[in-house]
């Protein structure tokens, strides 16, 4: 594979010492086709020794009908246009070069560009546009690009539910998208296929696509089975929110209540949606879920969508969770209280020494706003090495929010850790330091803390600073 420029000079010079196209480059990645257009224009430029004086020469050679297969990719490649429209020509003679025709479809000069749009559209036909059409997809993209998507288009209309498959696993969200656009257009995949590919493709464009699709069948009653359970157990959050949307208009209101604790907030507001418009009340839901504070089976969605969709009072409810056995049950309960804006720092801070980093992360969010009110040495013991690296960072974070000098000494502290990210964090700090408006004693350390850190700062910023 040709993954750079580089790679497409050395394909020109070999192609140019008459090597075969097969075996430079890998004529099935359009890629490869863009980096060679682009390496033999570099070549002819900057190191026209490495090609033979045609090559890097205008105006047109005398006769082009005597060259390979090789040396006429070149042409097609080469930065003179009467060499690129009489190489277009005569590339009839080699079907393996009807990928640079493509290219040249966009070309900047307008005979080339007109001369390669009517050899492709002779050309192409279903076999052949299923070949091409990641190249032409990708040439698409520039200036003058559309010719080839709109023939591309039209051929593959003509295509079948089968020869298109082809074009739906391709590794370019692009061609996916484009070749279920025109299986959609054509009515060629069943709803359950679009249900399976809104699932299982991991593109939104495409999920949005195939959902959308699918859901417009069902009208049909036969048809619920076969779409609906693919959306709803999609790993995706947008596919599985639209399978939830849409049990209301299935008439299965119902089965929306377990998603009310998914892990995804767009899914439990789909459900909460749903749910109400049959009557029901989805705070109650997780209030009822939330009264047994040991119940190793609480789902932690159950937790946050209290807090979503109830108010304080809730907050009692909360509360004992922070104790609960399972760790996204904790985690969940510190985002509900901070979300009802009933986070106590006292009751949180033990939090702060948590085994499991998604709860101190929370916590650590919920304390920012009373960063001053923690004992700061409490704190800075929590930065040192012997510590889990989730605790350390948490406490550097409150530290910094705190500012002045307590935000500078432990940031300083840090310059030297084993940890690169924490000590990246740390140098930054130190850059974007300033005193605080209070801060009227500790000058003369922080002279000494600012000279610890003279590393990260012209002599002039320093003498500034101090």
């Amino acid at each position: 594979m040709l993954e750079n420029i580089e790679d497409g000079t050395a394909a020109a010079t070999r192609l140019a010492d008459g090597a075969p196209l097969h075996s430079t480059l890998d004529v099935a990645d359009p890629a490869d086709w863009l980096a060679l257009d682009a390496g033999v224009r570099e070549v002819a430029w900057h190191r026209p020794q490495f090609l033979p004086e045609w090559e890097h020469s205008a105006p047109l050679p005398a006769d082009l009908t005597q060259l390979s297969e090789s040396r006429l990719a070149l042409a097609l490649c080469h930065r003179d246009g009467r060499t690129r429209q009489e190489a277009v020509r005569r590339s009839v003679r080699f079907p393996a070069l009807l990928p640079l025709v493509v290219v040249r479809c966009a070309d900047w000069v307008g005979p080339v560009r007109e001369q390669a749009r009517q050899l492709l559209c002779k050309a192409l036909n279903v076999g052949s546009a299923l070949d091409l059409a990641p190249l032409i997809l990708r040439v698409g993209r520039r200036d003058r690009g559309a010719f080839g998507v709109d023939a591309l288009s039209q051929i593959l209309r003509q295509a079948s539910h089968g020869q298109l498959a082809v074009l739906f696993a391709d590794p370019d969200r692009i061609v996916r998208r484009f070749a279920y656009q025109l299986a959609i257009e054509g009515r060629l995949l069943h709803p359950a296929e679009l249900a399976r590919a809104a699932a299982g493709d991991q593109d939104t464009v495409v999920q949005d696509l195939c959902a959308t699709a699918a859901l417009t069948t069902l009208r049909d009653e036969d048809l619920h089975e076969s779409v609906l359970p693919p959306l709803l157990s999609a790993r995706n959050p947008r596919v599985r929110s639209a399978g939830v949307t849409a049990l209301r208009r299935a008439g299965r209101s119902k089965q929306a209540e377990p998603f009310l604790s998914d892990r995804s907030a767009l899914v439990r507001a789909c459900a909460r949606y749903v749910v109400r418009q049959q009557g029901g009340d989805p705070a109650a839901w997780y209030r009822k879920w939330c009264t047994a504070p040991d119940d190793p089976q609480l789902p932690p969605g159950a937790v946050i969508g209290l807090a979503e969709c109830g108010n304080r009072t809730d907050a009692g409810l909360l509360r004992p969770l922070l104790a609960h056995p399972t760790a996204g049950v904790r985690a969940r309960a510190v985002a509900g209280l901070r979300a009802l804006d009933c986070a106590d720092a006292k009751q949180m801070r033990p939090l702060l020494d948590d085994p499991a980093a998604e709860v101190v992360r929370e916590t650590t969010t919920a304390l920012l706003p009373s960063a001053k009110e923690l004992p700061t040495d409490w704190l800075l013991e929590r930065t040192s090495s012997e510590r889990p690296r989730h605790v350390r960072v948490g406490a550097f974070r409150l530290l910094d929010a705190h500012g002045g000098i307590v935000a500078l000494r432990a940031a300083v502290g840090l310059l030297g850790d084993p940890e690169v990210k924490l000590r990246t964090w740390a140098a930054q700090s130190v850059q974007r330091w300033h005193p605080s408006p209070d801060g009227r004693h500790g000058a003369a350390e922080v002279g000494e803390l600012l000279d610890r850190g003279r590393h990260l700062f012209s002599d002039h910023v320093l003498r500034r600073l101090k």
